[in-house]
């Protein structure tokens, strides 16, 4: 997940029954918390509660802040940060931790601090170009301890020293008796690996008193990049009970992909949210490619399982199927939401399922006990003619319910830009490159990606009303260059000023250096046509889209006053929205600070509050002990807007 502009700029930084009129939640419902990171273990991004409504959205009000301070623009010797945590509902408190990863209980009510833990992160000031964040923690109480036991609920989650740790809820202090001192080193048996080239951004997945967990592996560093396995540890001791290694069954490795550890270097990996069906015993994981991304001539078939969704048995960790949403992917296009699990009559005839979104704007509907599409897939022929070396898939799989979301005209004629100038000069450039279309393959003359490797959709993934039968996505509507240039030739190139926007990336072991830059003018304007975001509903039981709003505007980026022609841009985002029972749906992400609620019906625009830093993540609701309902979003901007660390809570005035 790179960028390359002052627009691009988040984009580096940065889951039942029909239709018909919402049900609340009746106070003391199980639907007053929110005890898993997408609100359930399917990550639907549905509340129940329907005490906020469109009739009184508009009263919202701050409840109260809590400011962790823990952020940096990376100006000085730490990292820069992102906040991108969802705060956890469960056990009396709200859970969350900051992109130091610290982690805090607080009192729901008040946000008043009830404990803190901090892991001393070594990595704070460690290299890497990757901003630090933890986009939430998993909560789990054991069924065998002593009432009052130590430990007896826990708190789990994974840090950038590549450490799952375990902390007592009650108390925040380390369960000792996990791994050594309440940790589990989770770079033992990875081989040599970079400090920064590997480790978790994801809560992880708990199911049978297993603690499951992936982990992101730096983009287009070498072949031999770090494994991308997914681990099973036993949730008392922290004894691994299974690894999934994601390789294909027979596959041997060649000269470029010699295993250095226990598990394989430079397979596919998992760095986005695994979500779980508890009465199948199954977890759902979305992997990307192999490293490095752009180019797969040394493959050699070990993206079997790349770019895909997986199905594994909590039990012995074994694949049930998998998925592929993309074929021999050379685009970076992982898969980066939550498999979204659901079950709705008249839905794939009711069959419970999962909903994929990708960066493609494909989304995906997949039975889940054998993930057969729901709806017809087609395997469409895609440009060929890759660079000498690369073989690239002569189809690619399109969804036909829902339709792909993402825009996927790009020519001079369509070109962007703020001025006629510089819509002329984005058209000149856009004459000059590759583009043939989706899955243009990277070029020694220059392909346009489109979309960005940032989406389309990311990690925030879908939220599913299940009542009404309804998905929201957000998506960034942007384009990239993605030349590969020779590795004698790229001898010449000063990488001293390869400096961002424009990146250059070794991807050692190949006959190619990445060239990736923006598509954008002389003025900085995103050459692809606009909205630069958007959001969609789509109706699940047609496949057709109920509406599309331009989503995010210029406002905090602009070096001059945003007027009403460049309200409806629409702009990078990043993070994702929630829908309640009532007929809402929260949303921050955009780059503009906004925290946004929309009829879920119309996508009408209801309530929009500004919030102290753009709050991109995605948010969360719970009742508190008052019987009020809160919404709460993390806000932390980043290290090209303002940038801070603020959980933000709102609640309707007290009667």
């Amino acid at each position: 997940m790179r960028s390359h502009t002052l627009l691009h700029a988040l984009l580096a930084v940065l889951v039942c029954a029909g239709t018909g009129a919402a049900r609340a939640e009746p106070a003391g419902g199980a639907g007053d918390q929110w005890p898993v990171w997408g609100g359930d273990a399917g990550a639907t991004h549905f509340s129940r509660l329907a005490d906020i409504t469109p009739q009184n959205v508009g009263s919202l009000q701050v409840a109260w802040t809590h400011r962790s301070g823990d952020f940096a623009d990376g100006s000085g010797s730490t990292r820069p940060t992102s906040f991108q945590a969802t705060p956890l509902a469960v056990n009396g408190h709200l859970y969350y931790c900051t992109p130091f990863q610290r982690v805090f209980a607080l009192d729901p009510e008040t946000g008043t601090e009830v404990w803190s833990f901090d892991p001393q992160l070594k990595e704070k000031k460690g290299e890497g170009p990757y901003p630090l964040n933890c986009r939430g923690v998993t909560y789990w109480e054991d069924s065998a301890a002593a009432t009052g036991q130590a430990c007896a609920k826990r708190i789990f989650y994974g840090t950038a020293d590549s450490e799952l740790i375990s902390i007592d809820a009650d108390t925040g202090k380390p369960c000792e008796s996990f791994g050594t001192g309440g940790r589990v080193n989770l770079r033992q048996d990875m081989g040599k690996v970079r400090t920064w080239g590997y480790y978790p951004t994801s809560p992880p997945m708990l199911m049978r008193d297993r603690v499951v967990i992936n982990g992101f592996v730096a983009d287009n560093l070498e072949v031999n990049s770090a494994p991308g396995v997914v681990r099973a540890f036993d949730a008392r001791t922290g004894a691994l009970v299974w690894a999934w290694d994601p390789v294909p069954e027979g596959w041997t490795p060649g000269p470029a992909y010699e295993p250095k550890g226990v598990y394989q270097q430079g397979a596919p990996n998992s760095w986005s949210i695994i979500t779980g069906d508890h009465e199948r015993g199954l977890i759902f994981v979305p992997t990307g490619n192999p490293g490095p991304d752009l180019y797969g001539g040394e493959r050699n078939g070990i993206d079997f399982y790349g770019t895909s969704t997986v199905a594994l048995s909590i039990e012995t960790g074994q694949v049930a199927w998998h998925f592929q949403s993309v074929h021999h992917d050379v685009w970076d296009y992982d898969t980066p939401a939550p498999p979204t699990l659901f079950q709705i009559p008249g839905v794939g005839d009711g069959a419970p399922a999962v909903a994929q979104s990708t960066k493609m704007g494909h989304i995906f509907l997949l039975n889940r006990e054998t993930g057969v599409p729901l709806y017809p897939v087609e395997e469409r022929p895609v440009p060929q003619n890759g660079v000498p070396g690369e073989t690239l898939s002569p189809t690619q799989p399109f969804p036909t319910h829902p339709k792909p979301l993402h825009n996927s005209v790009i020519t001079p004629d369509t070109a962007a830009g703020f001025t006629p100038i510089d819509r002329w000069d984005c058209a000149r450039k856009i004459e000059k490159l590759r583009w043939d279309g989706p899955f243009t393959p990277p070029s020694l003359e220059g392909s346009i990606g489109y979309p960005h490797t940032s989406g389309g959709g990311n990690w925030g993934g879908l939220a599913i009303d299940p009542e009404r039968a309804i998905m929201i996505l957000n998506q960034t509507q942007m384009a990239q260059v993605n030349k590969l240039v020779p590795r004698e030739e790229a001898k010449s190139i000063d990488r001293a000023k390869m400096q961002y926007p424009n990146e250059l990336y070794e991807m050692t072991g190949t006959p190619y250096v990445l060239v990736r830059t923006a598509l954008d003018s002389f003025l900085g304007a995103p050459c692809s046509p606009m909205p630069w975001g958007t959001l969609t509903a789509v109706d699940m039981k047609s496949g057709e889209v109920k509406w599309q709003v331009p989503f995010g505007t210029l406002e905090e980026l602009a070096r001059w006053p945003v007027t009403a022609m460049f309200r409806k841009t629409g702009a990078p985002n990043f993070g994702g929205g929630m829908a309640t029972a009532s007929g809402l749906y929260f949303i921050g992400a955009s780059m503009d600070g906004y925290f946004h609620a929309y009829e879920t019906e119309t996508g009408k625009e209801l309530w929009r509050t500004k919030l102290p830093f753009g709050g991109h993540s995605v948010p969360m609701s719970f009742r508190g002990k008052s019987g009020a309902q809160y919404v709460l979003i993390s806000a932390g901007g980043n290290v090209f807007t303002k940038m801070g660390a603020d959980l933000v809570a709102f609640r309707l005035p007290a009667p």
